[in-house]
C-alpha cells in the first residue's frame, strides 16, 4: 500500500472533517468565543479541556490510522479498505476508535473555540455516523469477514469502550485475512 494512497485518505476524510469544515464554519459564521466569556482565570478551563479532547482525538487518529496500515493492510477509506480485520489495540475496547477520535477532535474545537455552530457540527458528524455506521459499514463488515466479525461485534462495543480488551479463547485477536473474492 504506497504512502500516497494513505495521505489520500487522510487528507480527503478527516482532515476535511476536522480542518476544512470547522474552518469554512467559523470563517462564515465568525463564532468564536474563547473563554466563553468567563473571568480569568476560569476562562483557562474551556481552553485546557479542549486541547485535551483534541489531543486524546489525534492520539485515536493515529494509533487507529497506523493499525490500518500495519494489521489492516489498506487506509481508513472505503474506496481502500483494509484488507484485514483489525481487532488489534484499542480496536480491542472499542469496535470505532476513529470516529470517536474525531468526534473528540471536534468536541475540543468547539470547547476552544467556544462555537455553539462548531457544536452543532460535532453533533452532525456524531449523529450521521451514529446512523451509517450500524445501517451500511457494519453490514459491508459482515459481508467482507464474515463470521470472525459477527464474533468481534458481539463482544466489542460500538462506541463506549470495554475496561479490558477483549479477548476469546480461540477467537482471532491479531486479523483475520479477508476473502479476497469478498475485498475488491
Amino acid at each position: 500500500m504506497s504512502i500516497w494512497k494513505h495521505l489520500q485518505a487522510i487528507l480527503t476524510l478527516p482532515i476535511m472533517v476536522t480542518v476544512v469544515i470547522p474552518s469554512v464554519i467559523i470563517l462564515t459564521t465568525r463564532t468564536v468565543n474563547v473563554g466563553w466569556s468567563l473571568p480569568t482565570p476560569i476562562s483557562l478551563l474551556p481552553l485546557l479541556v479542549g486541547i485535551t479532547l483534541i489531543g486524546l482525538g489525534l492520539v485515536l487518529m493515529v494509533k487507529t490510522i497506523a493499525l490500518f496500515a500495519i494489521v489492516g493492510q489498506g487506509t481508513l477509506a472505503p474506496w481502500s479498505a483494509t484488507q484485514r480485520l483489525v481487532v488489534q489495540g484499542v480496536y480491542r475496547h472499542v469496535r470505532n476508535p476513529m470516529i470517536s477520535g474525531v468526534f473528540c477532535i471536534l468536541l475540543g474545537e468547539a470547547v476552544c473555540a467556544g462555537s455553539r455552530v462548531l457544536l452543532t457540527w460535532s453533533g452532525l458528524f456524531a449523529l450521521i455516523n451514529a446512523i451509517y455506521i450500524p445501517l451500511i459499514e457494519e453490514a459491508g463488515l459482515e459481508q467482507r469477514f464474515g463470521s470472525d466479525y459477527v464474533v468481534y461485534k458481539r463482544n466489542v462495543p460500538r462506541w463506549i469502550p470495554r475496561r479490558t480488551p477483549w479477548s476469546q479463547p480461540g477467537a482471532i485477536v491479531t486479523a483475520t485475512r479477508c476473502p479476497t473474492d469478498r475485498c475488491t
